[in-house]
């Protein structure tokens, strides 16, 4: 009997472990090209299985939030995804991350994430640097990590070269915002864009991937796009698998 209740107990936490982390990505005005790339990213993850769907605002004040894990706001523009949410939407996305869910912003959604402007969510205490030449370009950078961002990526080395397309250079206010948390920074920029009539020096520094607990939920930012870079698509899944699971740190 005792063998019979071991293999009931290890067929059920197989069970269990193998259910996937159900996953709702943002459709609506400002999503971009990317999402679609995003999307094939967790559908191709061989290590993590995740199921995938689309969501809309209407879905989301429908209270349709509730069957997810993780919500992710892709690449395309901050404004136009947090206008499309609108006052309600957007605190419909607070209520969820607040109750326990997690939420990955990528680019645009980075910017969505921060407390900058009346369209975030105000998710993250963090300023946008250099607001006016947000069309900086396009093209490849390269991160330094943090010890932390090391281990968390499971990489041996500080730099990383990758895709930037126009994301946010996140760094903290000068005054806290007591009602925001603060977020961890995992990466930095340690090169920069400065296309446009951007000034040259004030991409170097600022944060590209950040993280941070909202309530009972978890939150992280990628500023760069993993899932346009070749040999960086796995921190897509990395990130939504730290969202949902407490004991990775």
């Amino acid at each position: 009997m005792r063998l019979l209740c071991t293999f009931v107990l290890l067929l059920l936490t197989s069970v269990v472990s193998a259910a996937p982390i159900k996953v709702a990505v943002f459709e609506g005005d400002g999503v971009g090209k990317s999402c679609t790339n995003l999307i094939t990213t967790l559908d191709n993850s061989s290590k993590i299985q995740f199921k995938v769907s689309r969501i809309t605002t209407a879905d989301i004040l429908a209270g349709k939030l509730a069957a997810f894990d993780v919500l992710i706001h892709p690449g395309g523009s901050g404004s136009k995804q947090g206008n499309d949410l609108g006052e309600d939407g957007r605190q419909q996305v607070r209520q969820f991350v607040n109750q326990g869910g997690g939420f990955l912003g990528v680019c645009a959604g980075a910017y969505l994430a921060t407390n900058d402007y009346t369209w975030s969510l105000k998710l993250i205490d963090a300023k946008v640097v250099d607001r006016k030449h947000w069309a900086r370009g396009n093209g490849t950078v390269q991160l330094e990590l943090s010890a932390s961002g090391q281990d968390f990526f499971k990489v041996k080395s500080s730099e990383l070269d990758i895709f930037y397309g126009q994301g946010p250079l996140l760094a903290r206010r000068e005054w806290d915002d007591p009602k925001t948390p603060d977020y961890e920074s995992l990466a930095i920029y340690g090169s920069e864009i400065a296309k446009n009539g951007a000034p040259n020096g004030i991409m170097k520094g600022t944060s590209a991937a950040v993280r941070c607990n909202y309530g009972e939920g978890r939150v992280f930012c990628f500023s760069p796009h993993p899932e346009l870079t070749d040999g960086l698509h796995y921190l897509i899944p990395t990130a939504v698998q730290w969202l949902v699971d407490e004991t990775i740190k």
